[in-house]
């Protein structure tokens, strides 16, 4: 087995021991020899033996690794108060309303929890207590968490989904593909619809991750989902942006990944970014669909928008803002679509190369041709690119895409040494 140069096979495996010692089977390590991290700065993690890797994986550190500005917040609140939403608190009450500023009405209440998963399983219950109904219809390889119900509506973890839950596939479709996208998703969301309301469930909402990552990071043309989203709301339902991974200026078109289709949502979830790895996440909705919630049950989260998480997010949102990371995105984003589009060009495994912002991935097929064996060619890929110090991951229905989501603060020159391993990994590949 291969290992970093300059940490010996025996020190990694004394850690990958303890690890089983105390970890249960499920907890997995990336990539075939994994790696013992113990730095991170902007775009660069470095591993124990002092070298340094491209991040163009980890969409958490949003604002880069280490950020000065957000630890430097999290020191000085955590140093003065750190208690919970019950008591009153300008910094809490500061950044809620900082964060609504980036909503449209009627978009004007925000919940505050601790992880992506608990703020999807929390629309859930916003979504049947506005609606009355139960059924939820997600994309066929959608992950939207790890709760018992995020958990049943993510058939990516190869569990199945629950009984009150209906699937639609959306991996085939692409920007190419035009107005016969946004049919062909509405034929498939009515058939969701139908079996929802035969079954007795009725549809209390359409959840749709804003860049659709798990299914193979699916763009398809701005307002593409539109005609799907009216058929939901016709039939009683709502819809949930997923903002958990594609939220906070990532896909370039805006704050939020739904801008691209400029469609306002029924509810809005968020995580992963908001806290540049601090754990903070949340939902934002309207008064009514938060006063039909309210009239049923109460809601507190014990860590959940305390001081300390206010002040990361404040931070995060003060970055974004002053460092205008949304044109950003868009501005190198669209020049790292090109040159990945130019070293794909001649490789006959690349199906596609596409995203928005710094959110791509890039399909492969298998030495057959096939996109269902393509698994093992982005597997390599991957592979390749961490024995060349650039991390990326895999995402797909087949696992045959090529997921590529690095820190906002990616500049053009990261793009190119990017481009450059990847045209080496490439060539690495069998003929």
């Amino acid at each position: 087995m291969t290992h970093t140069p300059g940490q010996t096979e025996e020190s990694l495996e004394i850690l990958r021991r303890r690890r089983r010692a105390v970890f249960p089977g499920s907890y997995r390590l990336f990539y075939n020899a994994p790696l013992h991290m113990v730095r991170g700065e902007g775009v660069w993690l470095q591993d124990g033996a002092g070298t340094r890797y491209l991040d163009c994986y980890n969409n958490v550190p949003s604002v880069g690794h280490c950020n000065a500005r957000v630890v430097e917040a999290m020191t000085r609140q955590a140093a003065t108060l750190n208690t919970h939403t019950r008591y009153l608190d300008t910094k809490v009450l500061d950044y809620a309303e900082r964060l609504l500023g980036h909503f449209p009405d009627p978009l004007d209440r925000v919940f505050f929890t601790c992880s992506g998963s608990e703020a999807n399983d929390l629309a859930c219950r916003l979504a049947r207590s506005a609606t009355g109904a139960e059924g939820m219809i997600v994309t066929e390889h959608a992950f939207h968490g790890s709760t018992t119900t995020t958990a049943g509506i993510s058939p990516s973890l190869g569990t199945g989904t629950d009984a009150w839950v209906r699937t639609v596939r959306i991996d085939d479709l692409r920007v190419a593909d035009g107005p016969d996208a946004a049919r062909v998703l509405l034929e498939r969301t009515r058939a969701a619809i139908a079996e929802l309301a035969e079954a007795g469930f009725g549809t209390a909402t359409l959840m749709l991750d804003s860049i659709v990552s798990s299914d193979g990071v699916i763009d398809g043309p701005p307002g593409f989902i539109g005609p799907a989203v009216e058929a939901v709301r016709a039939a009683g339902g709502l819809w949930i942006a997923d903002e958990v991974q594609a939220g906070f200026a990532r896909l370039g078109a805006g704050m939020w990944g739904y801008q691209r289709h400029a469609l306002v949502p029924d509810i809005v979830t968020l995580g992963k970014p908001m806290g540049n790895g601090h754990p903070l996440a949340g939902v934002v909705s309207g008064a009514e669909i938060c006063a039909a919630f309210a009239a049923r049950t109460r809601y507190f989260n014990t860590f959940g928008g305390n001081p300390v998480a206010a002040a990361v997010g404040d931070a995060v949102l003060g970055e974004i803002e002053d460092r205008a990371l949304v044109a950003h995105a868009a501005e190198v984003g669209g020049y790292l679509r090109t040159l990945l589009a130019q070293v794909a060009a001649d490789v006959p495994c690349v199906v596609d190369v596409r995203g928005s912002g710094l959110f791509i991935g890039i399909e492969l097929t298998g030495t057959d041709g096939d996109v269902a064996t393509g698994g093992a060619t982005a597997a390599a890929v991957v592979e390749r690119l961490r024995d060349r110090r650039v991390l990326v991951g895999t995402t797909g229905v087949n696992g045959n895409v090529v997921k590529i989501r690095p820190p906002l603060i990616f500049e053009a020159q990261h793009a190119d040494l990017l481009a450059t391993e990847l045209a080496t990994a490439f060539q690495a590949l069998p003929a």
